[in-house]
């Protein structure tokens, strides 16, 4: 017989990323609550709605600053915090980890990762200093000793499928950033949700990092543009990039404009995604359960043909 289910709270719950989280938590069972700033007249009316869609899924909405004693009482109703802040706010993760050493009572704490496993690559100083932010939460967490789970996502499918091949613009001219051969990952939001929620009640991935790596996910952009192609019948002009413009954006633009060049160096042309190998004592989110029948990315085009999701409006997270 299963046992309780862990009580889940949502930190940026309302953001990109946070409403599949929270979705996911709900769907699989978990009494879960979102903390999110007060709502009032200045809050946009497509994040009221989606709180007004939470409470209609039995989500809890708590609100409150990122203030010691909010947060302190709102972790104290919970058993697992998962973050999923925007960039900007990474650093405010610091007040989570001090309220979560004060409550002591959480089994978990999952912090907003979601991207590249930044303790294995050196990409351009722009986005290393945007991944230093997330180093220096990793070791404040390990230095307090909370359990924690650090989840690698690498990139969100459905915004990258929306950046690379612009499907609502109709457009026949595609940027191929290099030579468009290196191997990148690429998983459903709604797949990277469900993970985050299975890795955070598993005792396996305790203290531990995971990697979503479904096999059917790698894929480079030529074989993208090449997918596409052959459901859409379009046929694209692609404009190549070289290397060397994007190290020059990346050093001419001011930030954080050259954060998303950068980023687009390290997975599109560097390969950093897939730059190391996963070894026997790594942990890979498809092997962990293979129960849970992911999208593909022939999938996720499948949905774009049909029905495609509207452009993300968010910045890289």
């Amino acid at each position: 017989m299963e046992g309780k289910k862990n009580r889940i709270v949502v930190f940026g719950g309302s953001g990109y990323i946070g409403k599949y989280i929270v979705k996911a938590s709900v769907s699989l069972g978990h009494p879960t609550l979102v903390y999110t700033r007060p709502l009032n007249s200045q809050t946009p009316l497509s994040k009221t709605q989606l709180c007004k869609d939470f409470n209609s899924m039995g989500v809890t909405i708590v609100e409150g600053e990122l203030e010691h004693h909010q947060i302190v009482a709102v972790i104290k109703q919970a058993d697992i915090v998962i973050c999923a802040l925007p960039y900007p706010q990474v650093l405010e993760q610091l007040k989570i980890i001090e309220a979560i050493k004060v409550a002591g009572n959480i089994k978990r704490f999952l912090p907003s990762d979601f991207g590249v496993e930044e303790d294995r690559i050196n990409p351009l100083p722009p986005f290393q200093a945007f991944l230093d932010k997330k180093r220096q939460i990793r070791r404040e967490i390990e230095a307090a000793g909370i359990p924690y789970t650090f989840v690698s996502a690498n990139c969100f499918a459905a915004y990258f499928v929306n950046y690379l091949l612009r499907p609502y613009e109709k457009t026949k001219d595609v940027a191929l950033y290099s030579n468009g051969e290196v191997k990148a990952v690429l998983n459903y939001e709604e797949d990277v949700a469900i993970y985050t929620i299975k890795v955070a009640n598993d005792p396996r991935t305790c203290n531990r990092i995971v990697v979503y790596r479904p096999s059917m996910n790698i894929i480079s952009q030529n074989e993208l543009i090449w997918l596409w192609e052959q459901k859409s019948g379009h046929n694209f002009h692609k404009n190549c990039i070289p290397e060397e413009d994007i190290v020059n954006l990346s050093q001419s633009l001011p930030p954080p404009q050259n954060i998303p060049v950068s980023i687009i160096h390290s997975v599109f042309v560097r390969g950093d995604l897939m730059n190391y190998e996963l070894g026997e004592n790594d942990l890979e989110a498809s092997q962990l359960y293979p129960d849970h029948k992911y999208t593909t990315i022939d999938q996720l085009l499948d949905i774009f043909l049909v029905d495609p999701p509207p452009p993300a409006s968010a910045a890289f997270e």
